[in-house]
C-alpha cells in the first residue's frame, strides 16, 4: 500500500487542528477572550498570558482561539449557504434551459461583472456592519460562481447518449439530475469549494477589518487586525499573531485543494 505523501500529511494536521479548534475553542481559551483588565494592556508573553494581551488587557491566546471559531466557522457557513444556493440553481438551469436558464444566467452575469471584493463591500455598506449582514453579503456575492459551474457541467452530460436512453427508460427528471448529473459535479464543486474557503476568509477578514463586518467585542482576526494597528510599533504581536492565524488557514485549505485537484484531475 502506497504511503500517504508528507505534504499531505502535514496539510491533513493542520486542517483537522483548525476543525478541533473550531469545534472545542471555547474549551481551550485559558481566560474570557472579552474580559477587559487595563493594568495588564499591551503584556509581552507570560505564564498568564502565553501571547501577550492587547490594549484593552485582553488575553491575547484566548481571542485568537475564540476568533477562529468566528473566523473559520462563519466561513464554512457561507461556503455551505452558497452551495446550497448555487448547485440547485445550476443544475435546474443546466437541465431545464429555455427561458428560465437565460433569466438565471443574467442574474449569474450581473454579479459576475463585478469583481468578488467590490460587490461585496457595497452590499455591506448597504446592509449595514454585523455579522449576519455580512454573511448575507458574501453569500449572494459567492453562490454565482458554483452556479455557473454547475450549469456548464449539466450541458456537457445533457448531451451524452447515457442520459437519451435514461429519457427513454422513463427515468424523471428529479432522478437523472440526482443520480446522473449530480455525481459527475460533486468532483469539481469539492475541488472550487477548498480553493475557495482561503477566498472567503480573506474577504471576511478584510471585511471585518474595514468595519463592515463583526463589531467590537467579538474577536475575529480581521476585526484584531483592525484593533492592533494604532499599536503596531509598540506591540506589532497584536496584528502579526492574527495576519498568521490567517495565512496559515488559507495555506493549508488552498494546499488541500491543489491536492484534491490533482488526485482526481479535476480542472478548474
Amino acid at each position: 500500500m502506497k504511503k500517504p505523501q508528507l505534504p499531505f500529511v502535514v496539510i491533513s494536521v493542520c486542517g483537522i487542528a483548525l476543525i478541533l479548534v473550531c469545534l472545542f475553542g471555547s474549551q481551550l481559551t485559558p481566560m474570557d477572550p472579552t474580559q477587559v483588565n487595563m493594568q495588564d494592556r499591551l503584556q509581552k508573553a507570560t505564564n498568564d498570558h502565553w501571547l501577550g494581551t492587547d490594549h484593552l488587557g485582553r488575553d491575547l491566546f484566548s481571542r485568537i482561539v475564540a476568533g477562529a471559531q468566528t473566523t473559520i466557522g462563519t466561513s464554512f457557513l457561507v461556503l455551505a449557504l452558497s452551495l446550497l444556493i448555487g448547485v440547485p440553481v445550476g443544475l435546474i438551469s443546466g437541465y431545464i434551459g429555455g427561458k428560465i436558464d437565460r433569466f438565471l444566467m443574467r442574474i449569474v452575469d450581473a454579479f459576475l461583472a463585478f469583481p468578488d471584493y467590490i460587490a461585496a463591500i457595497v452590499l455591506s455598506g448597504l446592509l449595514g456592519p454585523g455579522l449576519f449582514n455580512l454573511i448575507a453579503a458574501m453569500v449572494i456575492v459567492k453562490w454565482v460562481s458554483y452556479a455557473r459551474v454547475v450549469r456548464s457541467i449539466v450541458l456537457q452530460e445533457k448531451s451524452k447518449e447515457y442520459v437519451l436512453v435514461a429519457k427513454l427508460n422513463g427515468v424523471g427528471a428529479v432522478s437523472l439530475i440526482l443520480r446522473h448529473f449530480l455525481p459527475h459535479v460533486g468532483g469539481h464543486i469539492l475541488v472550487l469549494a477548498t480553493l475557495d474557503i482561503g477566498k472567503i476568509i480573506l474577504m471576511m477578514a478584510s471585511l471585518s477589518y474595514i468595519g463592515l463586518g463583526t463589531q467590537p467585542p467579538t474577536p475575529e482576526w480581521g476585526t484584531m487586525l483592525n484593533e492592533g494597528r494604532a499599536y503596531f510599533y509598540n506591540a506589532p504581536q497584536l496584528m502579526f499573531i492574527p495576519g498568521a492565524a490567517i495565512i496559515l488557514f488559507v495555506l493549508t485549505f488552498t494546499a488541500l485543494g491543489e491536492y484534491i485537484r490533482g488526485k482526481y484531475q479535476v480542472n478548474q
